[in-house]
């Protein structure tokens, strides 16, 4: 018999979700203060059951096969790269290039886990053996799923001292109670940044752009590099505080690259992977409310507090290693290129940058090889062409699939050497995991507060969970 909180979530209408998400915050058993609307809880706190955590879990999840289904040529001539994708499998949010840099921490009161989402060929081994529709899975398979991505990294809630710089205004008092379960995004920028430079390097001839460094004045080596770079007709040496342009003046002459066209890398920031994360977030709100649960998208605790861990000062965060910058500057450049870098949980997480790679190089090796190896999307040529109608339509793609070619490549490299080599950290205009500063609180509502107050149709979902969501 299917749990009726299950039957009741897949036949929730998905417009009335969209029309009925609201934010609502007070977990039960939260008491507060509000002049002539305070409210003393007489519940205790009532966490999650691992089943609606299992749901929420598994909506952030895989969901099937991408398609490729994109142009391979170019109608002047040439051929579009046809392998911009980091994955193959696609999740149940967009991201740029399939990069699925997100990572999310699941925070409850029994610790903190990473909820880590199998790649390619180990995805398809973790589902073979389940019903192609949630709406034919049972109890035991939601489950199922959900343990076998969770990973914890500490055994008690994530908690900071409850006062700013650590929590802001009301997040003090109603933020990461006891009993709520709280989703924490985290972008991986470092596999993305690499792809996307790769990317932008395989347009056509005249089309490619130079780098440069927009938080460095032009200094060359020496006279002839200065004058070689007005022979070039660069176009930043003209101005009063020109940039650093990245990069041999041999591409420019070769006419590699394109030298009215230049890209600053402070203006990528996140450059644009950190969106994915804002797309989970909306549907887990969304799933949460078909749910019946409270839902509430807030500040984090700030970073870079969150990634610390040290007990002796109440700090139970992530345990992220820092990595410090070994620089010493005359005139500081923006943050975060000075301050320590969030490079990864050891063993857990790990960013494509040192001390997890030996060098820069061997980090763009990685990518080309997680993309183009045997486990790769392009490399497992049976798991690429599960999306096709037969098996040859895939081959026919991957046959005249456009990879990098070796100048992209040998650009992208010393792209990546020179931000780590100028700011001993990588990248230096975001940090290697980039934290959008966000989090989702799910809870049970305290209802008494809610029916004090409220007009019932601000909570009309959530007064009937425990009739579909109770003990069953």
């Amino acid at each position: 018999m299917a749990h009726p909180g299950l039957t009741d979530l897949l036949s929730y209408p998905l417009m009335r979700a969209i029309a009925e998400r609201r934010t609502r915050r007070i977990s039960q058993g939260t008491s507060l203060l509000a002049a002539g609307l305070s409210h003393t809880s007489t519940q205790q706190p009532a966490p999650l059951s691992a089943l609606e955590e299992a749901v929420l879990i598994v909506s952030t999840g895989l969901t099937g096969f991408t398609a490729h289904d994109g142009p391979l040529q170019i109608p002047a001539g040439g051929k579009e790269l046809g392998t911009p994708f980091l994955n193959v499998l696609g999740r149940s949010a967009s991201s740029a290039d399939n990069a699925q840099a997100t990572s999310l921490f699941l925070i409850n009161d029994q610790g903190i886990w990473l909820l880590k989402q199998p790649r390619g060929a180990a995805a398809l081994t973790l589902h073979k053996d389940l019903p192609p529709k949630w709406e034919e899975w049972q109890e035991a398979d939601w489950l199922a799923i959900a343990a076998a991505v969770k990973h914890r990294i500490a055994d008690q809630r994530l908690e900071f001292p409850r006062r700013y710089p650590y929590y802001l205004g009301w997040n003090k008092q109603i933020s990461n109670r006891p009993g709520t379960t709280i989703f924490l995004p985290v972008v991986d920028c470092t596999r993305a940044l690499i792809n996307i430079l790769l990317i932008l390097l395989s347009e056509p001839d005249g089309q490619r752009p130079v780098f440069v460094d927009d938080w460095q004045a032009f200094r060359p080596k020496n006279p002839q590099d200065f004058l070689a770079w007005v022979a070039t007709n660069l176009g930043l040496v003209a101005k009063k505080i020109p940039y650093q342009p990245i990069g041999g003046v041999g591409r420019v002459r070769s006419g590699y690259l394109n030298p009215e066209i230049n890209i600053p890398l402070g203006l990528g920031h996140a450059w644009r992977v950190d969106y994915e994360a804002f797309f989970l977030l909306q549907n887990l709100m969304l799933v949460g409310q078909a749910m019946g649960l409270g839902g509430w998208i807030h500040a984090s605790v700030f970073p870079p507090h969150i990634f610390d861990r040290d007990p002796s000062k109440g700090h139970f965060g992530l345990g992220f290693r820092m990595l410090k910058p070994d620089k010493k500057w005359q005139r500081w450049p923006p943050v975060p290129s000075t301050q320590p870098n969030p490079v990864g949980i050891d063993g857990v997480l790990e960013a494509l940058c040192p001390p997890y790679v030996g060098s820069m190089d061997q980090a763009v090796d990685r990518v080309l090889e997680e993309k183009y190896g045997t486990q790769g999307p392009y490399g497992d040529k049976a798991l690429f062409a599960r999306s096709y109608k037969g098996a040859a339509n895939g081959e026919e793609f991957l046959r005249n699939a456009e990879p990098y070619s070796k100048e992209a490549i040998e650009y992208t490299k010393e792209i990546c050497n020179y931000i780590y080599d100028t700011y001993g950290r990588f990248p230096a205009h975001v940090d290697a995991f980039y934290l959008p500063g966000i989090w989702l609180q799910f809870c049970h509502l305290e209802l008494e507060y809610y029916e004090k107050f409220y007009n019932a149709a601000q909570y009309r979902q959530q007064a009937q969970h425990w009739t579909t969501w109770g003990d069953h």
